[in-house]
């Protein structure tokens, strides 16, 4: 899935302009911007903040993941 296109997408739904979703996200407007062209040059942790103001959450997984979650559980 295209991360651009998701905060796009739910950024218009939610009735949010590229500066009000910054404003919640507490980002610069051209953060917004670059994210919903697909520029690769923004941090994690400043998409994590996007993220988190659209209430998007980030699920990593993989088929390694349940040896990660079966070896924390022994620990």
């Amino acid at each position: 899935m295209d991360l651009s296109k998701v905060i796009r997408f739910h950024r218009k739904k939610s009735g949010l302009t590229q500066k009000e979703l910054a404003d919640l996200a507490n980002v610069g407007k051209t953060v917004i911007f670059d994210l919903e062209k697909g520029k690769s040059s923004v941090q994690f942790d400043i998409i994590e903040k996007v993220l988190n103001a659209l209430n998007i959450k980030i699920i990593f997984d993989s088929p390694i993941m349940q040896l990660m979650k079966n070896e924390n559980e022994k620990s």
